[in-house]
């Protein structure tokens, strides 16, 4: 690519240009310069295999949709009024409250920043009432504002499986414990500075208690119902975003009435699929632009370079914190899972860390790059939203940086917290592997690359006219194909046997 074109790139990226413009553009300037290449049949591979028809993709604006949907209604100050019921006693009891709050409402939303403006906007006025520090209550509303990150339904996990090609529904497994650590932090600091300031704490009344968790009971019951249904099997994982979306918009307009179907419902609409449009522009051009770092084989000259000086794992994991680290502060958490995602996935692999907790390593990093100064998203969010300096910003989000990156040494380093619950659960669901995965590292045949879309191996080729399984034409003239050897003790098709020895 002709250097004037990377400075005119550059030049319009620190001008303020869109990113998924930047995308864009680089891909299609990068694939023009190699030869033998047309960029309308690469696009279309691109687009087909890896986006356009991703069945998962679906579920960004249903979730999206769900979780504005429950910001513009009640749902805040009724989760606010539920959280300080039930954790008003405890030393810093309004600071858990946020805590609790913000993760709920950042798994619907991808740490977009509208859980700063809906839960942050409710409570930051009501910290200052009940005299905690106004550094602390800055800091603590502009963590909290990607807090769920780890969380079932979070977005941004989608976007990462579907990127790296692991199960959804399993990555959910992986995020919640190190969800709950990073929480369990942050709240155990925020009993500490209660305890240390006398902060006022509210009498536990099991009967308000009751009456709150009562009137946020549909609300409560969502997560509930979503988890159960995908890990009882009941809903796949865009059955799952469908039920939210419907979910979400019968209580809230119909039960609740917290929204207008005609006055609201039109606004919300509108305003939850811009985001979703802006994500999803991104995500088709870094897309194009990620095929070609894969195409120039980007991710092994890295891993060659590494392997001169990264000699192990815990070596590797070290160098990849601090580099997501500087990712999270200077791109957008879309951006940076279709950019980064498919250059450190072989990387890791080869150093042997388990997919899932890499993934979950990731968006921990990211979540903390939301909130590191100089240039964390949400420092911007918060200063806007409560018209503080940005450098005050700076210093009241410290403490809550080091918690959390507490949080994830252990998580990096204790890979058992992020593989155990993954590791309990069988599931029939596809992963969604690279396109030249047909054959493992010692050339034996993969029969995952033959599994369809959606589950299970897809025989439906070798179906006879009559929609039976018609084996007589594997074997060849003189019956050289036994099949008899393939089945089981009780005679099931055993295609395992397939996979042992393949042929010279």
């Amino acid at each position: 690519m002709d250097t004037m074109w990377i400075v005119l790139l550059i030049a319009l990226a620190i001008l303020g240009a869109p990113l998924f413009a930047i995308f864009g553009a680089a891909a299609m300037l990068l694939f023009g310069a190699l030869p033998d290449t047309s960029i309308t049949g690469t696009a279309n591979d691109v687009f087909s295999e890896k986006f356009a028809d991703s069945p998962l993709l679906v579920t960004i604006p249903l979730f999206t949709f769900a979780g504005y949907v429950l910001a513009e209604s009640g749902t805040p100050n009724r989760l606010v009024k539920m959280s300080r019921a039930w954790l008003g006693w405890m030393p810093g009891g309004l600071a858990m409250v946020c805590l609790v709050a913000s993760a709920f409402f950042t798994t619907f939303t991808g740490g977009s920043g509208i859980t700063i403006v809906a839960i942050g906007g409710l409570l930051y006025p009501a910290l200052i009432a009940d005299k905690y520090e106004e550094n602390f209550s800055l800091g603590l509303v502009t963590t909290g504002g990607s807090l769920g990150l780890l969380f079932p339904p979070s977005v941004p996990m989608i976007i990462y499986g579907v990127v790296a090609g692991i199960m959804i529904e399993k990555l959910f497994l992986a995020g919640l414990i190190p969800g709950i650590i990073t929480v369990a932090a942050l709240g155990v600091y925020s009993a500490t500075t209660g305890i240390k300031n006398k902060m006022p704490r509210t009498k536990f009344d099991r009967k308000e208690a009751f009456k709150a968790l009562w009137e946020t009971k549909w609300e409560a019951l969502l997560p509930i119902a979503l988890l159960g249904g995908m890990y009882s099997g009941l809903l796949r994982i865009h059955e799952a975003a469908a039920f939210t979306a419907i979910y979400t918009l019968v209580i809230e307009v119909w039960v609740y009435k917290d929204v207008s179907f005609r006055g609201d419902l039109p606004r919300i609409i509108r305003e939850s699929m811009t985001l979703v449009g802006a994500i999803l522009a991104i995500l088709a051009t870094a897309i194009g632009f990620t095929a070609f770092l894969i195409q120039a084989r980007v991710p092994m000259v890295i891993l060659e370079a590494m392997e001169g000086f990264i000699s192990s794992q815990v070596m590797f994991l070290i160098a990849l914190n601090v580099f997501l680290i500087g990712v999270g502060m200077l791109m957008d958490i879309f951006s940076a899972i279709v950019v980064v995602v498919p250059l450190i996935v072989p990387i890791a692999l080869k150093f042997g860390v388990d997919p899932y907790h890499l993934g979950i390593v990731f968006l921990l990093n990211l979540e903390i790059g939301y909130m590191t100064p100089p240039v964390g998203l949400n420092l911007f969010i918060s200063s806007f939203r409560f018209n503080k300096p940005i450098t005050q910003l700076y210093r009241s989000v410290l403490p809550f940086i080091g918690l959390l990156g507490l949080a994830l040494i252990i998580v990096t380093y204790i890979p058992a917290l992020s593989t155990w619950l993954p590791s309990l659960v069988e599931t029939n669901a596809v992963e969604l592997g690279a396109p030249d995965d047909s054959f493992d590292d010692d050339g034996a045949f993969d029969l995952d690359s033959l599994e369809g879309d959606d589950e299970g191996f897809d025989l439906d080729a070798l179906e006879g006219d009559g929609d039976e399984l018609d084996l007589d034409a594997l074997e060849g003239d003189g019956d050289e194909l036994d099949l008899d050897a393939l089945e089981g003790d009780d005679d099931e098709l055993d295609l395992d046997a397939l996979e042992d020895d393949p042929p010279e």
